[in-house]
């Protein structure tokens, strides 16, 4: 496994930890729990059903990711 691979895990974990930090948090109603789970679910499983959506898979559920971030968090996080 490469560094894409490694990336890729790491989407989709943050992905689903990012959902579960939201709903505990209160950040993430049902209605937002249930767009961004369709929304991931698309790009999970919808985009690697396509000979050309496997290739960005990974790149969907980063994006997906920094709205989550955004979402829950109410703008960046900070890192410094």
């Amino acid at each position: 496994m490469g560094s894409i691979g490694v990336a890729a895990w790491i989407a989709k974990l943050a992905f689903v930890g990012l959902l579960i930090t939201g709903r505990m948090n209160g950040a993430l109603g049902v209605r937002g729990l249930v767009v961004f789970l369709v929304l991931g679910a698309a790009a999970w499983f919808g985009l690697s059903s396509v000979e050309w959506g496997r290739d960005y898979v990974t790149s969907v559920l980063a994006v997906i990711d920094i709205a989550l971030v955004f979402t829950i968090f109410k703008g960046d996080v900070r890192i410094t």
